[in-house]
């Protein structure tokens, strides 16, 4: 039974005026009606939480909830149940070397935020509502691990987390209990898978890598077969296309570029070189 402060402070009162009146009139019945009036108060005096509920039975029979603040019942007739905690609540679940749908053992950790919605039907549908929880939790851990493979736990944490509070919240409803939400923690995997997943994510990372290069050399080839074709059938664009690439050679200072003279011819460019030439030594 949890201590009952304001029964107790009570039963001094009634004993301290019990003692007062035995002193007045020199007898000891104040005394005594008052010590038998402070024990029944200590045991009839109730006390709530503001977050608590608690049932009353009367010879077994259920009376009604009382709380949250001070109550009384009748000792010896009245009993009351335990107290029930209507604040959310934290349960710690976990499911260790359960085998995925692809039969891979792993360790799985999750929390489950639960209230009690109806204290009632907690207290007289259930005997450990918390125990109950608890375990329900464990049960519909494994079960939805064993549904599910390993990619689906590692990458779609929420989607499991929906899934068990919908399993819990169908289990628990007809108790008064309601699962608000299911978070899963962790998911742990042996040393040795985890070392053969990351060679394959590496073997999976080189592959695109290789497909993205060879994608890259295809596209090169095919604006360079563009552009000859284009350059073939238009050989103003190819000699202005020469020109540039000169020009990109010689514009920095101290540069030099050797081309050979029947490259000079067929571009028609040793006029316009010359006369680059005698510009650039008049400017010297």
């Amino acid at each position: 039974m949890r201590n009952n402060n304001v029964g107790l402070a009570l039963l001094v009162v009634c004993l301290a005026a019990g003692a007062g009146g035995m002193a007045l009139v020199m007898n000891p019945a104040p005394l005594i009606a008052g010590a038998l009036l402070g024990i029944y108060l200590l045991f009839s005096i109730r006390v709530a939480d503001q977050w608590e509920k608690v049932a009353v039975l009367r010879f077994g029979r259920y009376r009604g909830l009382r709380g949250p603040g001070m109550f009384s019942i009748i000792p010896i007739v009245d009993t009351v149940s335990r107290y029930v905690d209507q604040r959310v609540r934290v349960a710690s679940v976990s499911a260790e070397s359960t085998l995925t749908r692809d039969t891979v053992p792993v360790n799985v950790d999750a929390i489950v935020f639960w209230m009690v919605w109806n204290p009632e039907k907690s207290i007289l549908e259930v005997q450990d509502y918390t125990q109950a929880i608890t375990l329900s939790a464990q049960t519909a851990l494994r079960e939805s691990i064993g549904r599910h493979e390993l990619h689906q736990m590692v990458a779609e944490r929420e989607m499991l987390g929906r899934e068990l509070q919908r399993i819990l919240d169908e289990k628990t409803n007809p108790w008064g209990i309601t699962v608000q939400s299911v978070e899963v923690r962790d998911v742990q995997i042996p040393l040795a898978l985890q070392d053969a997943m990351s060679r394959e994510a590496q073997a999976e990372r080189e592959r695109r890598a290789r497909t993205i290069l060879g994608l890259a050399e295809t596209e090169i080839s095919e604006n360079f077969a563009k552009a000859a074709a284009t350059y073939q059938n238009n050989p103003v664009a190819l000699h202005l296309r020469a020109m540039n690439m000169l020009y990109e050679a010689i514009k920095e200072r101290g540069s030099m570029v050797i081309v050979p003279s029947s490259a000079v011819e067929t571009m028609g460019l040793g006029g316009t070189l010359a006369t680059a030439v005698l510009g650039g030594a008049k400017a010297e």
